[in-house]
């Protein structure tokens, strides 16, 4: 209900702060329940900080996809990918430079050929991201053989995985970065106007002359090296390339997105919900696995987090 104030009209929609309500009332409750666990220290939420950077990082962008009303199924396996590109690439003694544009290169060409058959052969993002998931996790697949890439460089390691500086976690620090990029682009540049435009509706959007074929591709592209970059932070991470990286990040990802605030059916976005929404998973993910639940468990939660999240995320207006 709208509420009176001075003669005017306030709406308020309680959706734009349902994540960030629950993100504190799922603090509070974790920090209760799990004292004895040492949910609330330093060295647990740092924690919580690192497993969630690959899926904000890929939200980010994810954030610009779904806000254009479309959708990329594919990001966990282009991670998988970009890692095992990356790892193999350095193998071949190219050094960490030649790896990280590899590894960027590798998402951003599968975001191309995404946007391309989106955009020019019109078919819908659905089936053509659906397909590219199971073509990256093949290509994963064949060309690791199925086994473990090692990267052994420590630069690549510390810039991309385990480093620290002044003791903040360098994934913390990557998500910080790539969260405050998407969000000035979103809500200061011409480009997010348009991306939301376009979702918000694509006919309108194009006779007031925004090349919403342009934007669709630009989105596409940026979410293929985003899940290029999460990949290498993944092996990063793990010291290796490994083709099961990224399994399942997809619905996690749209999940932080559209629980964050960002409208299932375009036209509205929000990369900074999109980030709380990615940590308010993994927080309750750990909080899980504190409490001893298993895998089988987790998914079941995971699940009923999807379901609520689109329940309960905003509607184009």
């Amino acid at each position: 209900m709208p509420s009176k104030v001075k003669g005017k009209l306030i709406n308020f929609d309680w959706r734009q702060y349902i994540v960030y309500i629950a993100f504190v009332l799922v603090l509070i409750y974790f920090s209760i329940t799990l004292a004895e666990q040492g949910f609330m220290t330093t060295h647990n939420l740092l924690n919580i900080a690192r497993q969630t950077a690959m899926i904000s990082i890929m939200g980010v962008a994810m954030t610009f996809v779904i806000s254009s009303k479309e959708i990329d199924l594919s990001v966990g396996s282009v991670a998988a990918l970009s890692a095992i590109t990356t790892a193999l690439t350095m193998q071949a003694g190219l050094g960490m430079i030649s790896g990280v544009l590899v590894g960027l290169g590798t998402g951003l060409a599968i975001g191309f050929v995404n946007g391309y058959l989106v955009t020019r052969v019109a078919i819908p993002s659905f089936l053509v991201t659906l397909a590219m998931m199971m073509i990256a996790r093949g290509l994963a697949m064949w060309v690791s053989g199925t086994a473990p890439i090692p990267i052994l460089s420590d630069s690549y390691i510390f810039l991309f995985g385990s480093g620290s500086v002044l003791g903040v976690p360098i994934l913390l620090i990557w998500t910080l970065i790539i969260a405050a990029i998407g969000h000035i682009i979103l809500r200061k540049f011409t480009f997010g106007r348009e991306t939301l435009a376009t979702g918000g509706n694509e006919m309108a959007a194009t006779y007031s002359g925004i090349k919403t074929n342009r934007i669709k591709m630009t989105v596409f592209m940026a979410s293929g090296m985003m899940a290029g970059l999460a990949g290498m932070l993944y092996a990063g991470r793990l010291q290796a390339g490994r083709f099961t990286f990224g399994e399942g990040d997809e619905l996690s990802v749209i999940a932080a997105v559209i629980l964050g605030g960002t409208s299932l059916f375009g036209g509205v976005g929000t990369v900074i919900g999109t980030v709380i929404g990615s940590i308010m998973i993994g927080t309750i993910n750990n909080a899980l696995i504190l409490q001893g639940l298993d895998v089988s468990q987790q998914m079941v939660v995971q699940g009923i987090i999807i379901i609520l999240a689109v329940a309960f995320g905003r509607k184009k207006k």
